[in-house]
């Protein structure tokens, strides 16, 4: 049996596609770039980890250190642009870690786990750096092994609309 097409079916259904496809547009099409942070620094320049405390509570408690960031992103070819901005930490062979911070109100606080990326700025780029201080607080497992590890923390940037910059420096 067929039914018959009342006149404003194509047009919902073309609205609902239309919809859908907006939806799903979104997140899936990330524009990472990464950007700049090498004017950051950390106050001590080397942290140290200590073996947290056991209790019955976390019988395993593994290792943690403190260490402030004081973090310089360079946003200049970005100036006008709105995005958002993301901690990035690649998992490395070693344990995994994490990190928990608190800001002083530029950048969000938040936590991040050894192969993650967060959000820590969403909006509009108004300047040509975008400037914060983390107090970090590193965490790993009890099968810490190593004396010594480098952290790759970075930072990407996805912007909103066109994928260029808006001076006339390089593409990335």
């Amino acid at each position: 049996m067929t039914r018959p097409c009342h006149p404003s079916r194509p047009f919902l259904w073309s609205s609902l596609v239309f919809v859908v496809s907006l939806a799903l547009s979104g997140p899936a099409h990330a524009n990472p770039h990464r950007l700049d942070d090498s004017l950051s620094h950390t106050v001590p320049a080397n942290a140290q980890m200590q073996w947290r405390p056991q209790t019955s509570a976390d019988p395993n408690a593994g290792v943690q250190a403190s260490v402030r960031v004081n973090v310089r992103i360079d946003t200049s070819d970005w100036v006008g642009r709105t995005g958002r901005v993301y901690m990035v930490l690649p998992r490395d062979e070693a344990s995994t870690m994490e990190a928990e911070w608190t800001t002083n109100g530029t950048l969000l606080p938040g936590r991040l786990v050894s192969g993650e990326r967060t959000l820590v700025y969403a909006g509009r780029i108004a300047g040509t750096t975008l400037q914060d201080q983390m107090q970090v607080r590193l965490r790993s497992a009890p099968d810490w092994q190593s004396s010594s590890r480098r952290l790759t923390f970075y930072f990407e940037l996805d912007v909103d609309g066109v994928d260029a910059p808006l001076t006339s420096g390089t593409a990335r």
